[in-house]
Parts: structure tokens; sequence; C-alpha cells
């Protein structure tokens, strides 16, 4: 809903202005809005575009404040993730090497993380056009269940049965109205 209403007024704002929109706008919307709800919006964004400024790669935390990186990483495998882009990460790299070192640091995070799902998703992002790659690559593709998991009644034998009573005091309780005069 974050980035759904971000893109709304975004589009409003270059329908008012008619000119592109610099990705610097959508990063301060963002940071304004984010800072506004003081993290209670638990959004934790990366931020990408090009303008006629150039590229541009923000990381946007919950509670507003913003970085400019050549690259950055958000969420719970985001640790693992980092490092793969600390090691090999290079300037001026070709779009395909790029390709297999953000589905590398990717599958870090996936492995490295129980919440992050298992598919690696790319988005390649040109001046005048957007790629989405869904799926890229798979990196944790579920395995075959190996035996049965049903056991027959009564495998499991019940050695003793026992049931406590618990003693219960009643309590009989009344409700006075307090005098406010």
């Amino acid at each position: 809903m974050t980035t759904q209403m971000i893109a709304s007024n975004l589009e409003l704002h270059q329908l008012s202005t008619g000119r592109e929109v610099r990705v610097a706008t959508a990063n301060r919307m963002l940071k304004q809005m984010l800072f506004r709800y003081q993290g209670y919006i638990g959004a934790a964004l990366v931020l990408g575009g090009v303008d006629f400024n150039g590229p541009h790669l923000y990381s946007i935390y919950p509670h507003g404040s913003t970085n400019k990186l050549p690259y950055c990483t958000m969420g719970s495998g985001s640790l693992a993730a980092m490092s793969v882009f600390e090691d090999r990460y290079k300037p001026d790299m070709e779009e395909e090497d790029a390709k297999q070192l953000v589905r590398d640091a990717i599958a870090s995070g996936i492995f490295n993380d129980l919440g992050s799902g298992t598919n690696v998703d790319l988005c390649v992002i040109k001046k005048g056009k957007v790629d989405y790659i869904r799926p890229f690559d798979e990196a944790n593709q579920k395995g075959v269940r190996q035996g049965d998991y049903s056991y027959k009644r009564g495998t499991t034998a019940v050695l003793t049965s026992t049931v406590t009573p618990l003693p219960l005091d009643i309590i009989d309780t009344s409700v006075e109205v307090m005098e406010t005069s």
C-alpha cells in the first residue's frame, strides 16, 4: 500500500508539472511519509530508478532515514546478501554479471533465513524501460518426501491416564456505585 500510494502521488506530480519525476523526489516522498508514522509502517524499501541525472539506488528504512549507495540490501536475509555484494561487487559490471551477482546475493539470503522464500526475482531498470524477470531462478527447490508419516491407530501405547479435578472457590462479588459529587 505504501508503494502504491507513492506511485499515485508521483503520477499526480508528473501530471501537474509536466516533467519527468526525479528519483530523488520519490525518495523524499517515501521518507517523509515513513517518518510521519515513526516506524509503525514496517516498510524497509529499496528504491531504484534512472532519471536525467543518471541511475540511483536508495535504501529507505521504516523510520524514514535513507542512504544512497552503489548496492544495498533490505529485509531478513539482508546480512547474508550483503556479504555477497561486499565480496564480489565491482563498479561498471556487465549486465549478465550483475544479474548473476544479484541472484547469488538473494540466494544467500534465502539459504540463511527461513522467512525469505525460494524464488529469485530480478528487476532490471534502464532509462525508459523496466524488466521484471520472474522467476529468474528457484534457489531452494522443495524436495520429495521420502517416507510415509501416517501411523496406524494404537501404534503408540498409552501407559497411564490420570484426571485431576481442580478445586475451585466461588467468590460472590458486588459492584457499588461511587459517589462523585
